[in-house]
């Protein structure tokens, strides 16, 4: 069982990288401790900078540093800084084309039992639609890896969601297939796709192990990269599937869901099904109590994927 959560590999990574590259330099909103920065701290307290709780701040400093021949990593909590520095990401990140790495920590519902304020469900909505930013949703701890060594060597803007607690590792160390701004076939089928990103990638794997036994034949597909979203994949799978069901940690509005459903739209007559968060105040549990709740777990897509057959099979 992994033990090791995303934001530790993104330690791992720049404590590695910054001893070679001085131009790396962290940030974060007092959220040292959140982030599992302290490594980095201790190893280079020179290119780090403690902002305090002030987001805005936050953003704008790294966009300084961007534009000064700085790499800046920002770390912040997901739920405050894709809320509370929306304007400054739009225009001094995005918008003026810095070289700034948002890395929102505890995304999705990693503090799911703090409920609302610190449950971070619609930050792809919010900055997915900010012109000039990309976002990634890792799923593991190697792909996290691959994704922080690309990204370092990138000099655009880009938002990462990374979670609190280790999750399942969904590939195996060594064997990471990855190329920056596209997603992965985990699993090839022509009867359903399943496209996940993030965290529940873990679930949509199983589950399309499990439809596989049951005689459905599932495609999964880990969209990793949610802008730009891999659309040569999405076509292909509603060309050669009957159905796409998307799962994501996140609110149907503004999603995965929504970005897939509106690719497929314009492409073929393929029934696109969201698996998401409601649009309503999270109940406030674990994620693993949330995840079932909401029939998001594995056991859930099976269940939503079964009351679909007559989708498949007509």
């Amino acid at each position: 069982m992994n033990k090791i959560a995303n934001k530790a590999v993104v330690n791992n990574v720049l404590v590695e990288v910054a001893g070679k590259d001085k131009n790396l330099v962290v940030l974060c909103s007092d959220s040292r401790s959140s982030a599992s920065l302290e490594p980095y701290v201790k190893n280079f307290p020179a290119q780090f900078v403690e902002v305090g709780i002030a987001e805005q701040n936050l953003v704008s400093i790294a966009a300084g540093l961007a534009a000064c021949g700085k790499k800046p990593f920002v770390f912040s909590p997901a739920s405050f800084l894709s809320t509370r520095a929306v304007d400054q990401i739009k225009v001094d990140v995005g918008y003026s084309h810095t070289n700034v790495k948002l890395v929102g920590i505890a995304g999705g519902i990693s503090y799911g039992d703090l409920g609302l304020t610190h449950q971070a469900v619609s930050d792809i909505a919010a900055l997915a639609s900010t012109p000039g930013l990309r976002v990634y949703l890792p799923c593991d701890r190697f792909q996290t890896e691959k994704l922080i060594r690309a990204l370092i060597q990138d000099d655009e803007p880009a938002y990462i969601r990374i979670g609190r607690n280790p999750v399942a590792d969904v590939y195996e160390e060594g064997n990471v297939p990855f190329a920056l701004d596209k997603s992965t076939l985990l699993q090839d089928g022509t009867d359903v796709t399943i496209i996940a990103c993030g965290e529940v990638v873990q679930y949509a794997k199983t589950a399309g192990e499990l439809l596989t036994a049951q005689g459905i034949s599932a495609r999964v597909i880990d969209m990793y990269c949610v802008k730009p979203i891999d659309e040569p994949a999405i076509i292909k799978a509603a060309q050669e599937t009957k159905l796409i069901l998307t799962v994501e940690e996140h609110v149907k509005i503004g999603g995965l869901g929504s970005m897939v459903a509106q690719v497929v739209a314009e492409n073929s007559p393929t029934k696109v099904v969201s698996l998401s968060l409601p649009d309503a105040p999270v109940i406030p549990a674990t994620p693993a109590q949330i995840f079932k709740y909401y029939g998001m777990d594995a056991d859930g897509i099976v269940k939503k994927i079964s009351a679909l057959k007559s989708d498949l099979f007509s």
